[in-house]
């Protein structure tokens, strides 16, 4: 019998693209995954990790030292916020769970937890404060957002799971009910985001302590990271509330806080969801809706729930991103832009580039399509290249449209978190692969 003509064709054309990496059978695994391996565990351990046990401690007063300058140098005793010391206590106890560390790193987690504790905790009134001074004895930002409450409840429930301690998931419960009780917006849903010490709600005319989250604006960037919080908390505690709070969260993080005609998510809203897009509210961030796409998945897998309903979704916000902020010669996605349009926010930042190997990782893992693996080949050798500073340790803050390194090491709003996560997280999904 002759072959079809078309038949023929198509089979050639399968040929091709298998053979031209556009398409990965599960008999042909990924040729580059075996030489990535090693990569990114050099990167975490003796990049990240390396710089942060041995830079970060403060044996004098307890917590983290989070203060060095461009070359890592000391910059100070610095202050000490609670998103990067929480996010420091994560780190350690996250690098320690996953094997990649340890005893030296789960006792750095309980030295950044005893400071959270004994410093950090409002003893009266609940919760943590937002920053105090190096010796944590004087309060020099007492107000409570939500943004560091959310990162307090991931460290201390990321280290309840590294330590297995009791009296680290009693006290991940009692955060979870000062904002079940103080802030839990049963009206509307998600969170209110910042009040006074004794969590009454200060003025709407109040600066708040991180971009835009005030007493009447909700942010998709918060509840973002409370989603993250919750889905380790939901983990650790098991609780039914914890669980119905992450369907909320998973709700909002998929649907209210995205432009369903847009195909991207947006940052600022109503404390009834009504989304502001004036002025530079009408941006698009590509980090956070790349890291909003894997932060969903873990969070469905936590809850038990399927992630196939919501792939249409993954794939509009991962497409979004690669159309207006994606760089297909270098690698690396840029900072953000307005709508619809190529990103005027052409700097490289290092914690994008974290979450955008994590989410193509992710992406190809639920689709099987390969060109998630190209953009995670090509944005991690971006990072290994320019983003990565393998003479002094971490990685650099901003890479430049002309190449150029810019920014601290680490200061009150970068620690080792993003990237740190991003090696483990990259590294499960490389080493399950077949």
């Amino acid at each position: 019998m002759r072959a079809r003509p078309a038949l023929v064709i198509l089979t050639v054309l399968v040929w091709v693209f298998v053979h031209a990496g556009m398409v990965q059978s599960a008999e042909a695994p990924w040729a580059d995954r075996a030489a990535y391996i090693p990569k990114l565990e050099k990167n975490l351990k003796e990049n990240i990790t390396a710089f942060w046990l041995s830079k970060s401690l403060d044996r004098t007063n307890g917590g983290y030292t989070i203060n060095f300058g461009p070359k890592g140098e000391p910059k100070g005793p610095g202050t000490k916020m609670i998103v990067t010391q929480a996010r420091t206590v994560w780190l350690f106890s996250r690098v320690a769970r996953a094997g990649y560390g340890g005893p030296e790193h789960l006792q750095a987690a309980e030295h950044g937890y005893r400071f959270l504790k004994e410093k950090m905790w409002d003893v009266k009134h609940g919760g943590f404060y937002w920053e105090v001074d190096a010796s944590g004895d004087q309060k020099l930002k007492a107000r409570k957002h939500l943004y560091g409450q959310a990162f307090g409840l991931y460290a201390l429930s990321e280290y309840y799971l590294a330590s297995k301690k009791k009296e680290v998931l009693d006290f991940a419960i009692r955060l979870f009910n000062v904002l079940e009780s103080k802030s839990h917006d049963k009206t509307y849903a998600g969170y209110l985001e910042f009040f006074n010490e004794d969590w009454t709600p200060p003025p709407a005319s109040e600066t708040p302590y991180m971009g835009g989250g005030t007493s009447a604006l909700k942010l998709m960037n918060t509840h973002l990271h409370l989603l993250e919080a919750m889905t380790t908390f939901y983990r650790a505690s098991k609780l039914p509330l914890a669980r119905e709070r992450l369907l909320e969260l998973i709700d909002i993080e998929s649907n209210a806080v995205v432009r369903k005609g847009l195909g991207a998510c947006t940052d600022k809203y109503e404390r009834d969801w009504t989304p502001r897009l004036e002025g530079e509210f009408a941006r698009v961030s590509y980090g956070h809706d790349l890291e909003n796409i894997w932060l969903l998945v873990d969070a469905c897998n936590a809850a038990g729930i399927a992630n196939h309903p919501f792939l249409d979704l993954y794939r509009a916000l991962f497409d979004y991103s690669m159309k207006h902020g994606y760089d297909p010669e270098k690698g690396g996605f840029y900072d953000s832009g307005a709508f619809n349009q190529t990103a005027d926010r052409r700097s490289k930042i290092w914690w994008v580039e974290a979450e955008a190997i994590v989410s193509a990782l992710y992406m190809h893992r639920l689709t099987g399509d390969a060109k998630y693996l190209a953009v995670f080949a090509k944005t991690y050798d971006f990072i290994d290249k320019y983003q990565t500073d393998w003479e002094n340790g971490e990685w650099h803050a901003t890479i430049t449209p002309e190449g150029e390194a810019l920014g601290d090491k680490a200061q009150i709003w970068k620690a080792g978190y993003h990237n740190g996560r991003a090696m483990i997280e990259s590294l499960e999904i490389l080493k399950a692969m077949k």
